[in-house]
């Protein structure tokens, strides 16, 4: 099978085309024959050795961990599923490994969820991720229709899942984002508010008694975080470990085919929107990594593997 390939750490130019064996299908597993392969931040970082404190690499590393495509085989105990049927996961590994950015992919099968009709296949492959981790840090939060909760990087493809999700259980949003972001967050129901230099003025103006919850989905922030929290308030970082020295969580996901299958159910629904910026060619990995980098993408950005 083609695959796209690390020998070692470093930037894009270490990634290129490599044919590499199809991978065996074991017990608990599927093999998914991979039509699209979402981007991420973190697939660039551990590219670049961001992960070798937690993860280890066994190279040649396919990186990404967001996956859509049809069954191809399914092990001997892995009944859920068949040849044909259309699905997705969050594909994450203990190990920097066999990624999604490949033909094929095999995944456990707990991790795997069924793709509605309604749903394309751009869709499937740029929500495992970003969904779960927003479902997850509100669940962190525990975000009810009491609270007012504040949303760093709201309109990022973590940051605008959450808000959905946040403004689907009642809570009162203030997301913060680029100007050009603006109407995007209130299109969903959001307040926004620019990031930058006197953020905290401009959040004190939107929300003067603070906020119950806070969201970070970017980093940098704790020190406005913090001060805008009101007492008792809860905090949940995904890019911020330091967060925990100051009582709030720092927050990763891991795959969860049953969750990812509801969270797909809701975008069949029409309740949770995906925003896809850019399908890259197989070939192109390393400019979508680039726009990834960039930080100018204004939704998710998806892998063309095959038809």
């Amino acid at each position: 099978m083609r695959a796209i390939t690390y020998d070692q750490y470093g930037t894009t130019d270490e990634l290129h085309l490599s044919d590499l064996p199809l991978p065996k299908v074991g017990p608990s597993e599927v093999r998914i024959r991979v039509t699209r392969a979402g981007v991420n931040p973190v697939d660039w970082k551990a590219m670049s050795g961001g992960l070798d404190p937690m993860l280890s690499a066994h190279f040649p590393v396919i990186p990404g961990w967001d996956v859509a495509g049809v069954i191809d085989a399914v092990g001997p105990d892995s009944p859920e599923f068949s040849p044909g049927d259309r699905v997705a996961a969050y594909a994450r590994k203990q190990v920097l490994s066999a990624g999604t950015f490949a033909e094929y992919v095999t995944v456990r099968v707990d991790d795997v969820a069924a793709v509605p009709d309604e749903v394309t296949d751009d869709v499937a492959a740029a929500l495992p991720l970003a969904g779960l981790t927003a479902l997850r840090v509100l669940e962190t939060l525990a975000v009810t229709k009491r609270d007012t909760l504040l949303i760093h990087a709201a309109s990022g493809g973590v940051g605008f899942a959450a808000a959905q999700l946040a403004i689907a259980a009642g809570a009162t949003v203030v997301g913060t984002a680029s100007t050009a972001n603006h109407d995007k967050l209130r299109d969903i129901g959001v307040t926004p508010v620019e990031y930058g230099d006197g953020l905290e003025e401009r959040l004190r103006e939107v929300a003067p008694e603070g906020f119950d919850a806070v969201a970070d989905f970017v980093g940098g922030v704790l020190d406005v975080s913090r001060a805008m929290l009101r007492d008792g308030g809860r905090l949940a970082s995904i890019t911020d470990p330091t967060v925990e020295e100051h009582g709030g969580r720092w927050v990763w996901v891991r795959p969860d085919g049953a969750r990812l299958a509801d969270l797909l159910d809701e975008v069949a629904a029409g309740r949770l929107r995906v925003d896809v910026d850019r399908t890259f060619a197989f070939e192109d990995v390393p400019q979508a990594f680039a726009a990834s980098q960039s930080g100018a993408a204004r939704g998710k950005l998806v892998i063309e593997v095959a038809d």
